[in-house]
C-alpha cells in the first residue's frame, strides 16, 4: 500500500489563488455585454462593480504582500474594502479590461508568493488595528475574499442566465 501524501496547505492555497481569474471570466464570458452593468437590486453590485471591486482589493493585497515580504516588519495600512473607489471610473473601462487588470495583479500576487521560502510566510506586517499579520494570514484572507464574491457573482450570472431564457 502506497502512503498517503501529505496535504500540503500552501500548495492548495496557491493554486486556488491562482485560479480566482479564470473562475470570474469563464462565468462572464456566458453573459450579454449589457448585463455587466445591471444591479440585481439597488444594493447589490453588478458585475462590472464585482470585478472592480476584486481588482482594487488585489491592488491592496499585493502591496501588503510586497511590504510584509521585502521589510521588516513593516506597518500595512487598513482600509475599508467596500468603500474603496475604483481606479478607473466604471463609464470609462469594461468588465473585461478590469478582469485583465485584476489577472495581472493576481499573477503578480502569486508570484511573489511562489517564490517565497517556507520561513518567508511568517514574515509580519503590523496592522493598526488587527495587530501582526503574516503572509500566510494575508494569502488566506485574499482567498476568503475571492470565495465571497466568486459565489455572489456566480449567482448574479445564475440569474441573469435564468432571465434571459
Amino acid at each position: 500500500m502506497r502512503p498517503v501524501p501529505e496535504f500540503d496547505a500552501k500548495s492548495w492555497l496557491l493554486k486556488a489563488l491562482r485560479e480566482t481569474a479564470h473562475a470570474m471570466e469563464s462565468l462572464l464570458w456566458n453573459l450579454d455585454e449589457d448585463m455587466l452593468d445591471l444591479r440585481p437590486s439597488e444594493d447589490e453590485w453588478s458585475c462590472i462593480e464585482l470585478v472592480s471591486h476584486m481588482t482594487e482589493m488585489e491592488r491592496r493585497y499585493v502591496e501588503r504582500l510586497e511590504r510584509i515580504v521585502r521589510l521588516d516588519e513593516p506597518r500595512i495600512a487598513a482600509f475599508d474594502g467596500d468603500s474603496i473607489e475604483p481606479e478607473t471610473p466604471l463609464d470609462r473601462t469594461t468588465a473585461f479590461e478590469l478582469m485583465d487588470e485584476f489577472g495581472a495583479l493576481r499573477r503578480q500576487a502569486a508570484y511573489l508568493l511562489w517564490s517565497l521560502e517556507d520561513g518567508d510566510w511568517d514574515r509580519k506586517g503590523l496592522h493598526p488595528y488587527l495587530g501582526p499579520l503574516t503572509v500566510t494570514q494575508v494569502a488566506r484572507e485574499m482567498n476568503e475574499h475571492d470565495l465571497a464574491h466568486l459565489w455572489q457573482l456566480r449567482r448574479l450570472c445564475d440569474a441573469f442566465a435564468a432571465a434571459s431564457v
